[in-house]
């Protein structure tokens, strides 16, 4: 076990190496997001941010959690989630929609479009190492949780991806006193071993309202009392 363990953060130490050697994000179209970074702006500048911020960032769960507030009130949360993105858009925006709120905690939901878009789970995993120690270097009292990945109608091929990028991210994590991880694997999951189509709007991507009260469910117990 512990040498499986070695060998994963090994990887994961030598992808994230190679992807600042090639350059590869250098060509990622960090500029489509450019809007939705500048509405976040001039969210702030009508509403001052709460102190002690909850942020919830990622792609499109996050994007389309409009109860947030509902679901977990009394605390500070915001959502800085836009539907599409990768995980390096998270780490490349971070000082325009994390930093300046100096939040007590972030959670991050990101990761399957990456998959779909051709990266490998370690290669995923691997940005979602330099997001999570660009977050901890510039803002080391903040805790930084990992909303695991869960299975899709729509996107079912790349369940053992998700799966897999799963468990790599929960590796690097494990012994992390800044670090959370939650699992949300099961969380569609039905008695015929597929995703239950009721939690899904008609897309077969999306959480519906019942997801997302699950989804709530389960993150409820890691935000502060």
């Amino acid at each position: 076990m512990k040498k499986s363990l070695l060998l994963i953060g090994m990887l994961l130490g030598l992808l994230t190496v190679a992807g600042c050697a090639t350059g590869t994000n250098q060509t990622h179209n960090f500029a489509r997001w450019e809007k939705a970074i500048h509405a976040f702006e001039l969210q702030d500048v009508k509403h001052a941010p709460p102190a002690n911020a909850i942020v919830f960032a990622g792609s499109s769960t996050i994007a389309r959690w409009k109860t947030l507030a509902k679901d977990f009130p009394g605390l500070p949360v915001m959502n800085r989630g836009f539907g599409g993105s990768q995980i390096v858009d998270a780490a490349h925006f971070a000082d325009r929609m994390i930093f300046p709120y100096q939040p007590k905690m972030v959670l991050l939901r990101a990761g399957g479009n990456d998959l779909w878009a051709g990266k490998s789970p370690a290669e995923v995993a691997g940005d979602f190492k330099n997001f999570a120690e660009t977050v901890h270097t510039r803002l080391p009292e903040t805790k930084i949780v990992y909303i695991s990945w869960s299975p899709t109608l729509l996107r079912w091929k790349q369940h053992e991806q998700e799966k897999q990028l799963n468990t790599l991210v929960g590796s690097y994590i494990a012994g992390k006193s800044w670090l959370q991880y939650i699992e949300t694997y099961d969380l569609p999951m039905g008695t015929n071993g597929l995703p239950r189509a009721e939690l899904f709007v008609a897309d077969k991507l999306h959480f519906n309202a019942a997801g997302y009260k699950l989804l709530a469910q389960r993150v409820r117990p890691f935000l502060p009392k």
